[in-house]
């Protein structure tokens, strides 16, 4: 009887600990669920409400929504979510049953900072897990009809709010893909893998954690805004938060306006986080593939290892060496001298690649050609003599004269169907086939 009781009480606690399965079907599911396999919820805001921490939702194909058709899905609790499924669940392959969330320009009045925005309990819990979901941001975008449209790329170039291309009802959303609440304090951990940012209006990741770990594997990052992953620490000790950035592909992070003045990284260090980067391509970066010159680097442990970087515009990675901000090459003999920076834990097995060939058939080859030639520049038409200047001059006014601006490319929509061909592309090095 004893151990009856003994085992019955095992079998709790693995129910517990493992939790409960709901899933979700757009094609077959019903609004009330239950959320099972034969029987799923059909919007995941259900799927959702109904779990309870640490229970894993099933997502099939579709593209998915907020509640009430809103562009940002929130996540209140800890729970792991899985997408990818055929409509029975009983197949799994995320480029043939696309789990995605691609909100409409015409939603943009509901979008909140974040299309798949974090706001967990604080305190300690189970795993938050996202694996397998699309998060493509190119129709909430709002592009330029005709400006900054190279040839063979399917749009204009990104407009900065509040500008909006002729067939746009609101402007482009300034979204992060993902977000987490900067003032949450949740103690847990948080793994991101399997998944695609792309065309991202703001970061593709900007993740807040009090303590805990966050792992962002195997993911591919296409055409994200200023910064494709950042990771932030709200605690006050240094090292609370690790972050463990590994084996994702990153390629064409934007910058924050289109003259290329500013940001555009693949990664960020940041002060306070325990920052692990490895197995990683970057590429295509109008600034850096890893900046590391954000932050007081003396409250930063950083690990750059065997990493690939090609054709980053600026620099493979940044760094601080007071009073400068260092612009640094893999190939350079001072790459490796970062060893000896504060903060700085360890540089090595990091290649620049020679042939980007390599990514030949992967990667869209107009965008790419365009994208090496991206270029802005400025013409400034002041006559000073002229008569209306004369006039103004006359009447005691300010002479004014015309500067016009030339973009080659910004931001343009990268095609999501191509980012799939980037699972694999290179062996051992950035995101692989999902298995």
């Amino acid at each position: 009887m004893k151990k009856l009781l003994m085992s019955l009480m095992c079998l709790a606690l693995g129910a517990s600990v493992f939790g409960a399965d709901l899933y979700v079907s757009q094609a077959n599911g019903k609004k009330k669920g239950p959320g099972t396999k034969e029987e799923p919820f059909k919007a995941i805001s259900d799927a959702i409400k109904a779990a309870n921490p640490g229970d894993t939702i099933y997502m099939a194909a579709g593209n998915y929504s907020g509640l009430l058709g809103a562009s940002e899905i929130i996540i209140d609790k800890p729970v792991t979510i899985k997408g990818g499924y055929s409509d029975d669940f009983a197949t799994r392959d995320l480029a043939k049953f696309t789990t995605k969330i691609q909100p409409a320009n015409d939603k943009n009045d509901s979008k909140g900072i974040g299309v798949l925005t974090l706001k967990l309990p604080n305190g300690a819990g189970p795993d938050m897990v996202i694996d397998g979901i699309v998060i493509d941001q190119s129709f909430m975008n709002s592009y330029h009809d005709t400006k900054g449209k190279p040839e063979g790329v399917e749009t204009g170039m990104w407009l900065e709010p509040p500008a909006k291309g002729s067939k746009d009802k609101f402007a482009s959303a300034k979204s992060y893909s993902i977000y987490s609440e900067t003032a949450g304090r949740f103690e847990g951990n948080v793994i991101i893998k399997n998944c695609v940012f792309s065309n991202s209006g703001n970061y593709g990741i900007n993740l807040n954690l009090y303590k805990g770990k966050a792992t962002i594997e195997n993911n591919l990052f296409v055409a994200c805004r200023m910064i494709s992953c950042n990771v932030l620490c709200s605690s006050a000790k240094n090292g609370d938060v690790t972050c463990d950035f590994a084996n994702n592909t990153v390629l064409f992070s934007w910058s924050r306006t289109d003259d290329f003045g500013d940001m555009g990284y693949g990664y960020r260090c940041n002060a306070k986080v325990v920052s692990n980067v490895h197995h990683n391509i970057f590429g295509l970066s109008v600034f850096a593939g890893v900046d590391n010159a954000f932050g007081d680097p003396k409250t930063k442990n950083v690990t750059i290892d065997n990493n690939v970087f090609f054709l980053n515009k600026q620099a493979d990675v940044t760094v601080v060496k007071s009073p400068s901000i260092l612009k640094l090459r893999v190939d350079e003999e001072a790459f490796e001298d970062m060893i000896d920076f504060p903060g700085m834990e360890d540089v090595d097995g990091n290649v620049s690649l020679k042939d980007p060939a390599a990514f030949k058939g992967a990667i869209n080859q107009a965008y790419l050609t365009a994208f090496l030639n991206a270029s802005y520049s400025e013409t400034t038409d002041f006559d000073e003599n002229s008569p209306a200047n004369l006039f103004r001059a006359a009447m005691g006014m300010n002479k004014v004269g015309k500067i016009e601006t030339k973009v080659s490319m910004y931001g343009n929509r990268y095609p999501l169907d191509e980012t799939f061909k980037l699972f694999g592309a290179y062996k051992e090095y950035g995101a692989q086939a999902v298995k």
